[in-house]
């Protein structure tokens, strides 16, 4: 490809913590004008690499060329005079500040008035193909809305390389669409764009080329027309994947938790459950869609004995246990995998080993002082072996482990509990394709057996495929409940926005 023409370039890019080589030797080329999907499982070196690039780390062998010019990029400054902006999965704004504060923040050189700034601001997004109001706080913005902001900021500041880190992991499908269309907008304007994500239908929509990274090496790129889902997977994982999911038929259904009007206020006073009724069946897998922080976390902290509840109940087999300690609670059969952003924080002991997070599960069953840890231990070498657990040793501290690796542990740990009923949230967060496909089967597993399953997920593709209802949030209450094998994507995206589907609009008008 013309250098003139080439963005960035990376030749023979090598990073090293320690004895781990994250990156070794890559070669990637992004041409302005250009989407480049990057793709890799976790730990294949995808992050690292856009940290060099955005000035984060600097690469110990190799060069990276800007416009064809070698270039030494050692810190985001650098980065950005050089006309490369990052936005990154957790956005970085001050919440009390307006767009237009917060997308010249940070500028150097002095800022003209504020009618000029906001003249700037709305010339941009007319040629980017833009919506934001420049005197709107963020606190009052929609997470697409958020996200827009981002990307205002890289482009005032003159970026025409852009690197987006999983930019669609909490949009709804329609927000997606519209970012697509943004990005469209901004390759036609001559930007280079490089967009790290796991979706590999979305990767199949926006991309031109995808280039593959694995175990830290650049396996090589390919264009986006001429591959699928399958072969994009084998390149990943270095062999054929299946990417079909199992959804077994339910079998002798019969009620295990019945929701009645849960409400839950959250710290702030506001509220993080609002009336809401549902029931799980035996034998069933439940999803539970909706945008980050509509309630998903108190549902399960309420249901696991967490936090209080301001009222409602609880009914597991028609007995209530809201107010129950997670002890009692556990005794009843109910288990539960709550894996949050601080995955060690809840669930599993950072500096323990396997043998030790397999003990707090079980260490209250054990007769006398003395705890005999070989079953633990039994189970440990035993979910090492099913769930193709990378880990040292099982007595090796778990905070070692990689998060991938650190969910499979906790996971696993609920499963061979033997739950009547299992609440997973967001289990293949962190996961490789492969891993994740091991999940589902178990989750499918469980579900044969008549274990009652809760599966909050955040990819609607896999809540579609895997789950016989879904249920939907917003802002605290449900938006809908529906049949997976008959809703599409695009109904359950416009329920996480709290918006009424057609059918819901024409049901209104006749009630009327």
């Amino acid at each position: 490809m013309g250098e003139q023409k080439c963005a960035i370039r990376c030749s023979g890019i090598t990073k090293r913590f320690g004895s781990v080589v994250a990156n070794d030797g890559i070669e990637l080329d992004v041409q302005y004008g250009e989407i480049l999907a990057l793709l890799g499982e976790n730990g294949s070196g995808k992050t690292t690499l856009m940290n060099m690039i955005s000035g984060i780390y600097h690469p110990d062998d190799g060069q990276i060329f800007v416009a064809g010019q070698p270039v030494s990029i050692s810190s985001p400054v650098d980065a950005q005079n050089l006309g490369i902006g990052m936005i990154h999965q957790h956005f970085k704004l001050v919440e009390v500040f307006t767009a237009m504060e917060n997308i010249v923040l940070g500028t150097p050189g002095k800022l003209p008035g504020k009618k000029a700034l906001k003249a700037q601001v709305k010339e941009l997004c007319a040629n980017y193909g833009l919506e934001i109001d420049p005197e709107k706080p963020v606190y009052e913005m929609s997470v697409s809305e958020k996200q827009t902001v981002e990307i205002l900021k890289v482009l005032y500041r003159g970026a025409k390389i852009l690197i987006l880190d999983e930019p669609t992991a909490v949009l709804t499908p329609q927000e997606t669409d519209k970012l697509f269309a943004i990005l469209r907008q901004m390759k036609a304007k001559g930007c280079a764009i490089i967009i790290i994500t796991h979706k590999l239908n979305e990767v199949l929509a926006i991309s031109d080329r995808v280039t593959i990274l694995r175990k830290g090496k650049s396996v090589g790129s390919v264009a986006t027309a001429g591959v699928d889902a399958a072969k994009l997977t084998e390149l990943m994982v270095g062999h054929a994947v299946s990417l079909s999911i199992r959804r077994p038929e339910p079998k002798d259904v019969h009620t295990i938790l019945k929701v009645v009007d849960l409400t839950v206020d959250k710290p702030d006073g506001s509220k993080g459950l609002d009336d809401v009724s549902f029931h799980i069946h035996s034998g069933e897998i439940l999803g539970v869609a909706g945008v980050a922080g509509s309630g998903q976390k108190e549902l399960c902290e309420a249901i696991a004995g967490l936090i209080p509840a301001k009222k409602g109940a609880v009914l597991y087999k028609k007995e209530n246990i809201l107010g129950k300690s997670p002890e009692a609670i556990i005794d009843l059969g109910i288990s539960m995998s709550f894996v949050p952003e601080d995955r060690l924080g809840m669930g599993l002991v950072a500096s323990m080993g396997m043998t030790d997070n397999m003990l707090l599960k079980s260490y209250r069953s054990g007769k006398g002082p003395f705890v005999d840890r070989a079953p633990a231990r039994a189970l440990a070498k035993k979910l090492v072996e099913k769930l193709s657990i990378v880990t040292p040793g099982i007595e090796t501290p778990v905070r070692l482990m990689s998060g991938g690796n650190v969910q499979k542990v906790l996971l696993g740990r609920e499963i061979e509990s033997n739950p009547n009923l299992l609440i997973t949230a967001y289990p293949v967060r962190g996961l490789d394709i492969n891993s994740s496909y091991v999940i589902y089967d178990l989750l499918n597993q469980q579900k044969e057996k008549g274990v009652a399953v809760m599966f909050i997920g955040e990819d609607l593709d896999v809540l579609l495929e895997l789950c016989d209802r879904i249920l939907v949030l917003c802002h605290g209450r449900i938006t809908g409940l529906v049949d997976a094998k008959t809703v599409t994507k695009e109904q359950i995206g416009l329920m996480m926005t709290g918006e009424m589907t057609e059918e819901e609009k024409q049901k209104e008008a006749q009630e009327a």
